[in-house]
């Protein structure tokens, strides 16, 4: 049984290694693409739009800083990172939807109580209320 099992476990390792050795010459063209558009840009900054924000920040998020810091020539780890805290931060941010006291009154309402008072001068404010 462990005889038949060695040609099999060879021919995997070549195979695993002619894809690694492929996807490292693939990840070594991308670095350099990346510089040459790098130099292009010079010392501009770059602008992207929150789209590409996402898609970067989401990347970069799973394959961790180590890697980053080797493979980014664009922007930086940290750049990438903040834009996914800030990501997540406005996800769970709902300040947007949340209103500090009392509902206000309809404005209909507001101008009704506004007529009652200045018609009725003598009138109370329990009276109004009632």
């Amino acid at each position: 049984m462990r005889a038949n099992l060695y040609p099999w476990q060879l021919l995997s390792t070549i195979l695993v290694g002619m894809l690694n050795e492929h996807q490292q010459r693939v990840i070594h063209y991308l670095k350099a693409e990346n510089q040459v558009l790098r130099e292009q840009l010079g010392d501009k900054r770059l602008r992207l739009p929150d789209h590409q924000r996402r898609r970067l920040a989401a990347l970069g998020k799973a394959i961790g800083r180590k890697a980053l810091s080797e493979a980014c020539s664009i922007l930086t780890p940290d750049t990438i990172l903040r834009w996914r805290r800030r990501l997540v931060a406005q996800k769970y941010d709902s300040s947007g939807s949340r209103r500090v006291g009392k509902p206000g009154i309809m404005r209909e309402i507001r101008q009704l109580i506004v007529r009652m008072a200045t018609e009725n001068r003598h009138w109370g404010y329990e009276r109004i209320e009632g």
